[in-house]
């Protein structure tokens, strides 16, 4: 096995017309309780909204998943969550959102370093993924604001 492919470094942005503060909530709300997968159901992840916290996926009945902690929290700029994510196999990930406002602009960048076993469905799958959570929080403000996203 090659270090490329044990490794993964995905970056993303998106620009949000709202305030930082707002957005930063519909951050949290999307990688939390907001969040739902392709077919429309929610994940039950839960984000626990301080340092130490935990994200993770609650589906009742004793069956929980451990995503990571909360390494970092300092609203509305920065969040930060390391561990194991969504892969059940050896394999350290960093999360970190960083959040900018120019104007009424705010810039919402993602970046997602993993180091370990990182199997291929996932390592194709994850930039999809990040993606579609970004789009969300963006739809959201755009409902709001009665614009398209």
């Amino acid at each position: 096995m090659q270090i490329e492919d044990m490794t993964l470094d995905i970056e993303q942005s998106i620009e949000i017309e709202g305030p930082i503060a707002e957005v930063f909530k519909g951050v949290i709300y999307r990688f939390g309780e907001g969040n739902i997968g392709p077919d429309g159901q929610s994940l039950q992840l839960k984000l626990e909204e301080f340092a130490g916290g935990r994200w993770f996926r609650d589906r009742g009945q004793g069956i929980q998943h451990l995503w990571g902690h909360v390494q970092v929290i300092k609203a509305p700029t920065l969040l930060e969550i390391s561990g194991p994510m969504f892969m059940s196999y050896p394999a350290i990930n960093h999360l970190e959102i960083k959040l900018h406002q120019t104007g009424n602009v705010t810039n919402v960048s993602l970046r997602h370093r993993a180091i370990g076993m990182i199997e291929p469905a996932h390592r194709t799958g994850l930039g999809k993924g990040w993606r579609s959570m970004l789009d969300s929080v963006k739809a959201d403000f755009a409902k709001l604001a009665g614009t398209p996203a």
